[in-house]
């Protein structure tokens, strides 16, 4: 199993950004993707998910402003990002729950000025 994002970067505050994250070593499409963040000395948050239906759950920091999608043909999860806060500065991963196991990729630096 595979997970890697891309996409991440500085921008100012208001601003948007897409993360990518592709996935390969598992059936995609049958899996809940979901996307984290960290910041140092902080656990892991949980920010949003996209369940093989098409339902999502969103975490209250983010909602009205993130959105999680996928292409299940690329093997691809997004997530969009508007109205960015200083706040938002983390390191985003994606992970997938396979039973036995939590995958999740490198990450992807974000970073919001004021």
């Amino acid at each position: 199993v595979q997970l890697a994002e891309s996409g991440g970067g500085l921008v100012q505050s208001g601003g948007s950004l897409r993360l990518s994250c592709t996935a390969s070593g598992f059936t995609f499409s049958s899996y809940t993707m979901s996307w984290a963040r960290q910041v140092p000395g902080k656990g892991l948050e949980w920010i949003c998910g996209l369940y093989p239906d098409g339902n999502t759950f969103y975490e209250d920091s983010v909602k009205g402003r993130f959105t999680i999608s996928r292409d299940n043909a690329k093997n691809t999860v997004y997530l969009q990002m508007n109205n960015l806060k200083p706040e938002d500065t983390a390191v985003y991963f994606c992970a997938t729950d396979l039973g036995p196991q939590i995958y999740r990729g490198q990450g992807t630096q974000v970073t919001v000025s004021s």
